[in-house]
């Protein structure tokens, strides 16, 4: 087998290193010249020899246990090898039909790395097999944790970069296997490859003995298994000897867990690889030593072109691997055949990693109708204003969840906030996943949960990511603040899925989702520091029709854009809402076709022919939009106002992301010339920029938002100090029915004394008293009469 395995990694690591050098004589069956060398070196190889080192033994352990096993790449950078694997497999070949298993399709795989419009030089959505880019490093593991979730049968094989294991991501997300209930999902086998050095340093975990390695991951909770090339006689019979326990403990603890014999924590194998940086390449250029230190991290001999030490010692490198001993320019060996998996379970074909109907399967949803009050809204009762959209949500995916038991493919993640955010109605059906010891006296626990918590927002993005792109349905709840901790993650999925969605084998998958609640507006008891809206900012700069920020107005909204979150596919859905109650202006069929249109003028609230347009989105917003129109309309009842709502945005402007940003034309909203006044959720810029792109004149729109003006105070005191208050938004209205000639300047100074008064009236009593006037915090919408 060592002869088997020796062949198979000396294939691998030709093609990953000619990818990187090579534009010509591919096969080298003439003296390599200049014109042979890309004019561009571009690629990592250093990572490489170790990638392949492990997925020649994990074939082996494939075809000797018949795994499902999904392969991960932690440092995308090593992609070289993970496209040598994926030929030398025949899966490559099997998606790009112009790249044949052949010299002809080594030609084109070679030529094409990193060269323009051709492949990339870091793991991507365009290759086979792939679920993780990892040129963000530090998501291996969680994604990883997210794909064995309810696939009992799956394996990830996760290979951790000790450069990729020093950041915070992959340091929390060691402590995954604390939520992994070994009785209903799969297993992940996390591959510590230590090969000592980062770009241009040592890296901790390299430098770091195997004593002290064995207690950290001990303690993580793991059983670690080394294997060390430095120091193995053999290190292929050790590698193999290795994984066959591991495949065993896993086997063995999955056992024990169905059958109920586990009595204590399941202690998960992992491997702990040490190797060369750069193994099997050149030793020494000049007075620097490449192999097996930094200098060999990403291109080596890089000035082959113009030095001609380098050119030398480049070639004879390349020719090291004796590759015309292993491929006749149509065939390879025997033995390195021997090592490909039998169809169906080669790591690069695996099926999970493709969506589609193999693996996803649409939720069956409740009738949202049933959630309805009575179907109706008497705006002018104030119970109608005692409704969370919070709870009304959590009640509607307690129900999801259990009409989709037998499928077990939807789960919710949150940041221990299950309960803070008002979704608890979830435990009415399931538990929080807990797999270490249990106390008596704690609530909602159990080994197998459908509720992910964990105070690591970096894990539950990963498990979230790994669990959708293998075909499964996930809720991500979070205090709206705390989400921006994971942006650049979203940031890196966004590119993914931009990508996948134009791939044609890459199957429909579902949407990534959130909810951000406990928002800025309602965290005046916890301060400056909860209040934070950019996360939306964010979601919305990424180009193209799949990114959607919801800001539902009320309950009803609320439930119909989460069921059309749920629905949805191949799409970043955001939704802002708020847990308290508050109040509910439309019917669930009236928030059907807010949600449809993402816009919509409210007729209670508006009059034909307005002389000012005020629009919200967001349910605070909304509330005082509504609240200044009630206060003008009792002041100035000539004045014609109109309410437009706006439900959702995407990176393409108002509207949801089907592409159609308005379902008319903006002008039967906001009138051809009337001015604006827009009070916004988030920063008020955001809703600049959109209204921008529709040719807004500046100095017919205000715009009124969030303006990192904050502190613990009260709740309405948070809306004065940012300036998007009722009182605020009718002094501006006053000004227009000035400017309108509806009332005089004598009238609408007096209107806006008024009001100056009662906001420092409203300072001077909440100074006093520590809460808002009962006048705010009871106040209800009174119809015209």
């Amino acid at each position: 087998m060592n002869q088997v395995l020796e062949k198979y990694i000396r294939a691998t690591n030709y093609l990953s290193a000619t990818q990187i050098y090579l534009r010509d004589n591919f096969l080298l069956r003439e003296p390599l010249q200049r014109k042979h060398i890309k004019p561009r070196l571009l690629g990592h190889w250093g990572t490489c020899p170790g990638v392949n080192f492990t997925y020649a033994h994990l074939n082996r352990a494939i075809i000797a246990h018949d795994l499902d096993m999904l392969f991960v790449l932690g440092p995308g950078h090593g992609f070289p090898a993970i496209q040598a694997n994926l030929f030398l497999e025949g899966t490559l070949s099997k998606y790009y039909k112009d790249i044949g298993r052949n010299s002809e399709g080594i030609a084109k795989m070679v030529k094409q790395f990193s060269w323009p419009y051709g492949f990339p030089s870091h793991s991507n959505p365009e290759a086979p097999g792939v679920i993780l880019e990892g040129g963000e490093l530090g998501y291996s593991l969680s994604t990883s944790y997210g794909a064995v979730l309810d696939n009992p049968n799956l394996i990830v094989a996760c290979l951790i970069g000790d450069g990729e294991a020093e950041t915070g991501p992959i340091a929390t997300a060691w402590h995954l296997n604390k939520l992994l209930d070994p009785a209903h999902n799969g297993a992940v086998l996390p591959i510590l490859h230590l090969n000592g050095y980062k770009i241009s340093g040592p890296t901790f975990f390299g430098r770091m003995s195997d004593d002290e390695l064995s207690a950290l991951f001990t303690g993580y909770g793991y059983k670690p298994y080394f294997v060390d090339s430095y120091t193995e006689d053999d290190v292929h019979a050790r590698m193999q000897t290795v994984l066959d326990q591991a495949i065993n403990d896993i086997h063995f603890t999955q056992h024990c867990a169905k059958e109920g014999s586990l009595r204590d924590n399941p202690r998960w194998p992992m491997l702990i690889l040490r190797t060369p940086k750069g193994w099997h390449s050149i030793a020494q250029i000049g007075d620097k030593k490449i192999e097996d230190n930094h200098y060999s991290h990403q291109v080596i001999a890089d000035g082959a072109l113009q030095n001609d030490e380098e050119f030398r010692l480049l070639e004879e490198w390349l020719r090291s691997y004796r590759f015309d001993e292993l491929f006749d320019g149509e065939r390879f060996d025997a033995d390195i055949e021997s090592l490909i998996p039998r169809e169906g379970r080669c790591m690069g074909d695996n099926k999970h990693a493709f969506g589609g109907q193999a693996v996803c399967q649409p939720l069956n949803l409740p009738n949202i109708y049933e959630y309805d009050r009575e179907n109706t809204c008497n705006l002018d009762d104030p119970i109608c204003g005692e409704v969370s959209s919070m709870e009304k949500i959590g009640a509607y995916l307690r129900d999801t969840m259990q009409l989709n038991e037998g499928e077990r493919n939807l789960r919710l993640f949150s940041p221990d906030e299950t309960y803070s955010n008002k979704l608890q109605a979830v435990f009415d059906y399931t538990n929080r996943t807990f797999v270490w010891p249990h106390k008596e006296w704690d609530k909602d626990l159990a080994h197998d949960g459908r509720v992910m918590e964990m105070l690591s927002e970096h894990s539950l993005q990963g498990l979230l990511q790994g669990y959708v792109l293998t075909g499964r349905h996930g809720v991500f709840a979070s205090y709206e603040a705390f989400i921006q901790i994971v942006a650049s993650m979203v940031d890196q999925y966004a590119k993914f899925l931009k990508i996948a969605r134009n791939v044609s084998w890459r199957g429909v998958i579902p949407s990534l989702n959130y909810i951000l609640t406990s928002t800025g507006w309602r965290q005046e008891h916890n301060g400056f520091s909860h209040q934070n809206p950019g996360f939306i900012d964010d979601v919305l700069q990424r180009q193209g029709c799949f990114t959607n920020v919801y800001f539902p107005a009320d309950a009803n909204i609320a439930l119909v854009t989460f069921k059309r979150m749920l629905e949805s596919t191949r799409e970043i859905n955001v939704m802002v809402c708020e847990k308290r109650p508050l109040p509910v202006w439309r019917t669930i069929a009236e928030a059907e076709n807010d949600v449809r249109d993402g816009i919509s003028i409210w007729d209670f609230a508006s009059d034909k022919d307005p002389h000012v347009v005020l629009a919200a989105a967001g349910d605070y917003p909304t509330q005082e939009v509504l609240a200044a129109i009630s206060i003008v309309r009792q002041n100035l009842p000539k004045l014609r106002m109109r309410f437009v709502s706006i439900t959702s945005l995407s990176a393409l402007g108002i509207g949801n992301s089907t592409c159609r940003v308005l379902p008319y034309s903006f002008e039967d909203y906001f009138t051809e010339d009337k001015p604006i006044i827009v009070n916004f959720h988030g920063y008020p810029q955001t809703m600049k920029q959109v209204l921008f792109d529709y040719g807004c004149d500046a100095e017919r729109v205000r715009v009124h938002g969030y303006e990192e003006t904050g502190s613990t105070t009260t709740p309405f005191d948070m809306m004065v100090r940012n300036r998007v208050d009722r009182f605020r938004l009718a002094m501006e209205v006053y000004n227009v029915a000035f400017k309108a000639g509806v009332a005089s300047e004598k009238k609408i100074r007096s209107l806006i004394d008024e009001i100056q008064t009662k906001l420092s009236d409203h300072r001077a009593y909440v100074i006093e008293n520590g809460d808002d006037p009962i006048d705010i915090t009871n106040w209800i919408w009174e119809s015209r009469s």
